[in-house]
């Protein structure tokens, strides 16, 4: 992981009132990077993808992609969501979906071109899609619904790969297929990944990274390094335990609101429920990246 950052934050600050989500964040994402974040539900998680999609301002500091400012609609940026059933009210196929992607979001009008056509086969291609290309969305499992969304992102051939949760009401056979798309196109592009979740334990033998937020506080270094019982303790403000079990390492006592905070109205209200203890895998990440923290001003 080598060249100039793909995603720079430089003393970011987000506030909503007098409530701080994260303050004074410094952070170089290198491409090739896979970061995972992580924290209790109300803590920034998808309020920091919101910022860096354009789609939430900084209260302070800067924010760059690919050494410009930040900007909605940036189409080397690709971005997969939590993952929402497609109902038959919206009567669309599986390549229409992965072709939004292709043809820039347009709603509603069919991929028609060659070009865009032979884009959208290979997409379904690379996330294994071929077989129901021509099926209703609607009748396609969760699984099967969130490799089209994989796909969609990867249409821009994207430099950084945002992704919200996006192994949330999955099961396991479905979360490893879905982690190990966005890691294949990390490896063979060089691409970064943000990915949000509660649960690292699916991708951690991905994960370079963590950037931890609780309460305004924040953490950043690798698994090992910040998925500590002293680490999360100071982080959290009270006693937390990580233990190993059976081969999985399972944080202990640590609470979703640390501090009572109440969360925002556009924050952090799609985790579904997160309200019990954050697991994570036991396994070693290969970054050498040093741990840094902050507080909230």
């Amino acid at each position: 992981m080598t060249g100039a950052p793909v995603l720079s934050l430089r003393d970011a600050t987000l506030a909503f009132g007098a409530r701080t989500l994260w303050s004074g964040l410094d952070l170089d994402v290198a491409p090739g990077e896979f970061v995972a974040v992580l924290g209790p539900n109300g803590s920034g998680k998808t309020s920091f993808l919101k910022s860096v999609l354009g789609a939430q301002r900084l209260t302070s500091g800067e924010m760059r992609f690919l050494d410009e400012p930040v900007r909605r609609g940036a189409r080397r940026i690709g971005y997969i969501p939590q993952q929402k059933l497609i109902t038959a009210a919206t009567p669309v196929r599986a390549r229409d979906l992965v072709g939004f992607g292709v043809t820039g979001h347009r709603w509603g009008l069919p991929v028609g071109r060659r070009a865009e056509r032979a884009r959208v086969d290979e997409l379904l291609a690379a996330v294994g899609a071929t077989a129901y290309a021509d099926a209703p969305v609607a009748t396609l499992s969760g699984g099967e619904q969130q490799r089209l969304r994989v796909a969609q992102a990867l249409a821009s051939d994207p430099r950084l790969l945002l992704c919200d949760e996006p192994l949330l009401s999955l099961d396991l056979g479905h979360q490893r297929v879905v982690s190990e798309l966005i890691d294949r196109h990390r490896r063979e592009t060089d691409a970064a990944v943000v990915f949000v979740t509660h649960d690292v334990n699916p991708v951690l033998d991905m994960v370079d990274r963590v950037l931890y937020l609780v309460g305004g506080r924040f953490r950043i270094g690798t698994p090992d390094e910040v998925l500590d019982s002293e680490v999360l303790s100071s982080l959290y403000g009270t006693p937390v335990d990580v233990v190993r079990v059976r081969g999985r390492v399972v944080v202990v006592g640590a609470t979703d609101d640390p501090h009572g905070h109440h969360s925002h109205d556009d924050e952090e209200h799609d985790e579904h429920g997160d309200h019990g203890p954050h697991g994570v895998h036991g396994a070693s990440a290969s970054s050498s990246s040093s741990s840094s923290d902050g507080r909230a001003a």
